[in-house]
């Protein structure tokens, strides 16, 4: 993507490449990308941040006697559509919420990112650098255009054509992708029938989780006009694997990873085992904002890849913070029960100020558990320290009401206002009647 734009540079690439419209986009607490399109005449005004929208019309921002939000692009986040119209393609540019008064909006996920990550440089810190794999599953759609339950191959993890039809559809996206700057470093099959993941280079939070949504939206743009439905759906299908998004995640301080010591045990910091002891801390406080929908449990269960289990190795894949082997500057840690479903900006706020609640606190992590967990029993998962993420949305949410370093990563606004939304999600699906209940219980009762 750019980096430091000037608004003469946008204005001549605007030019070049026959830009008619540009959508102002920001994302909703729930993790929706909104626009607003302008036509070109009003870019001006735009960038002067006087774009206004009503705030009372977007999930978890505020009441209508208070709706008056303003637009400010981030110049640096400009790129235009490959896709759109040669006769005039649309471009946009990522937008932070302002409230009336010049303040920034509490309730904006993006701003809240940015709060938290000025606590990581009171610490010292100079960068939170994430990476992502987000997974994603595609679907034909039916004769009226709309998502089947019929996928598009019976391929599985690194399966090429044919038994890969996903393959053509995968490659344009990369191509769409590479066009708007992004560095991608794998393409592949994953382990599911029609499910696939494209991942695309480190880069620093907010950068990273701008990119995730962008992502997202040429994922499914792309599938489009392949006649598939692309969903990042934790789990669309029983029975198989579910989507997840592993997160990559390393401190910089002076432009060295804070996470290497090449004469530390395994040649990682104290830094990097006091991170990784926040990570386990509040793993059960933070699932209700990394694993956000009712969905996102039916991933979280054993035999499926995804970790269900609070621990941490450098050996095996079962638990829920791995540690891969690169070192010296691609040293990380890696979360493996985040899902493409959570809103990034607020996941990567929870699991950086649970990890530097174990920086500034000292925090030692629990000893690695270097076994296959899902072999072990509850007595031996008990004896070795490994506690059970929650079961259930509702579960999660009851789980990070206790704990105040994750309430205050995502701030008294987005708090009240996500345990709310998902309270009544929860309530929503208890109270459904669904096809699995007549399956067993209508003829039997």
């Amino acid at each position: 993507m750019a980096s430091g734009l000037t608004k003469a540079q946008i204005m001549k690439q605007i030019e070049e490449d026959n830009v008619r419209f540009i959508r102002l986009q920001f994302t909703d607490m729930l993790g929706n990308i909104k626009n607003v399109e302008i036509p070109l005449s009003q870019l001006d005004k735009a960038l002067d941040n006087k774009m206004m929208f009503d705030g009372s019309s977007i999930e978890g921002f505020v009441r209508i006697e208070e709706s008056d939000m303003y637009l400010h692009p981030d110049l640096d986040t400009f790129v235009v559509f490959p896709w759109t119209s040669e006769k005039g393609k649309v471009a946009r540019f990522i937008c932070d919420i302002y409230n009336p008064d010049g303040t920034p909006f509490a309730g904006c996920p993006r701003y809240n990112l940015k709060r938290n990550l000025q606590k990581m440089e009171e610490l010292g810190f100079d960068a939170f650098n994430i990476g992502t794999e987000p997974e994603f599953f595609l679907f034909k759609l039916d004769d009226s255009g709309q998502p089947s339950l019929e996928l598009n191959d019976r391929g599985g993890y690194f399966d090429l054509a044919p038994t890969d039809l996903g393959e053509n559809c995968r490659r344009d996206i990369v191509l769409e992708l590479e066009e708007m700057g992004f560095e991608i470093e794998a393409s592949h099959h994953e382990g599911a029938p029609g499910q696939h993941e494209i991942d695309f280079k480190y880069s620093d939070a907010v950068k990273h989780a701008d990119d995730i949504q962008t992502f997202k939206l040429v994922v499914k743009t792309i599938a489009r006009k392949h006649n598939l439905h692309a969903t990042f759906m934790p789990k669309p299908l029983f029975g198989v694997n579910g989507s997840g998004m592993h997160v990559n995640m390393s401190l910089f301080k002076n432009g060295n990873n804070a996470f290497f010591n090449k004469d530390g045990d395994m040649q990682l910091s104290d830094v990097a085992y006091q991170f990784t002891a926040g990570i386990i801390k509040h793993a059960t406080n933070f699932t209700a904002v990394t694993n956000p929908t009712v969905n996102s449990f039916k991933r979280l269960v054993p035999g499926y890849e995804a970790p269900c289990y609070v621990a941490w190795s450098a050996a095996n894949r079962s638990p829920l913070v791995r540690i891969p082997y690169s070192r010296g500057l691609s040293t990380r840690i890696e979360v493996r029960s985040v899902d493409p479903s959570a809103n990034p900006y607020m996941a990567m706020a929870v699991l950086l100020a649970s990890g530097l609640d174990g920086v500034e606190n000292q925090l030692t992590p629990p000893e690695s558990v270097d076994k296959n967990i899902y072999d072990m029993d509850k007595t031996e998962r008990e004896e070795n320290g490994v506690k059970d993420l929650p079961a259930t949305l509702m579960n999660a949410l009851l789980e990070m009401q206790k704990d105040d370093t994750v309430v205050e990563a995502l701030g008294g606004h987005l708090y009240e206002h996500f345990v709310e939304a998902k309270e009544i999600e929860w309530d929503m699906f208890r109270t459904t009647v669904h096809p699995w209940e007549r399956e067993q219980y209508l003829t039997t009762y």
